[in-house]
């Protein structure tokens, strides 16, 4: 499996492929709005709990997510552990960020940073049929072999509630943590596991590295954003 983290599964899902805002606004937000309201926010290990929840929404329908748990009651008592041991480090280094009354999430890992990959292969052990198994190990390996050797951070899970889906919160949550990326001169590294959503991860500055695909497993997106230079820098040398 990834070196580290959403094996951004990223497993982005969905919902990701759009981004809004506001607490629960009544209006249409834009993103304009969602980056003027500051509407993204830094979630605490409390809040984790509500943030699995809406991952587990927004994945209920990715292509790699029900594959792996094409039955509905095994998704939905599997996959919230696979959440937290996948992205789950991201509340202990304060990179877990929503929107609003958690119409949105991502999980970041930070440079360095990875999940636990025996517990990752153990859940799987436990919770999926062995006849399955060898080719869902086999995808996990090929993730990790598209890791960026260089420090980079790591999406494993992003997603959208739904009900919320079109308002542009996937965007606004990519957009606050890519700026921190620029600031700080470091890569970051996805695997879409959704086609539906490359073009969203396109759109802001990621490029698709290869196919993962194995056996009858869904095709799952390698992708990486390098850095650009902080605008203050533009500014200081334009």
């Amino acid at each position: 499996m990834p070196s580290q983290a959403n094996t951004s599964w990223n497993l982005s899902s969905p919902e990701a492929r759009t981004s809004g805002l506001n607490r629960g606004a009544p209006r249409s937000s834009t993103l304009a709005d969602v980056a003027r309201d500051g509407a993204v926010q830094t979630a605490s290990i409390g809040d984790q709990t509500r943030l699995v929840a809406a991952i587990v929404l927004a994945f209920s329908v990715d292509p790699a997510a029900r594959w792996t748990y094409p039955a509905p009651e095994d998704y939905l008592k599997h996959f919230p552990d696979l959440v937290r041991i996948f992205g789950g480090t991201a509340f202990e280094c304060g990179t877990a960020h929503f929107i609003g009354d958690v119409q949105a999430a991502a999980l970041w890992l930070p440079p360095g940073m990875q999940p636990d990959e025996k517990a990752l292969m153990a859940h799987f052990q436990r919770t999926v049929p062995e006849q399955d198994q060898d080719t869902l190990f086999a995808v996990f390996e090929q993730m990790g072999q598209y890791h960026p050797d260089e420090p980079h951070w790591y999406l494993p899970l992003i997603g959208v509630d739904p009900a919320q889906q079109g308002k542009g919160y996937g965007s606004a949550l990519l957009v606050h943590a890519l700026r921190l990326c620029d600031e700080d001169g470091t890569s970051a590294y996805l695997e879409s596991s959704n086609p539906k959503n490359i073009p969203l991860y396109q759109r802001h500055g990621f490029e698709v590295l290869g196919t993962i695909q194995v056996g009858s497993s869904p095709p799952i997106t390698p992708m990486l954003r390098r850095a650009t230079r902080p605008r203050w820098i533009s500014d200081v040398t334009a």
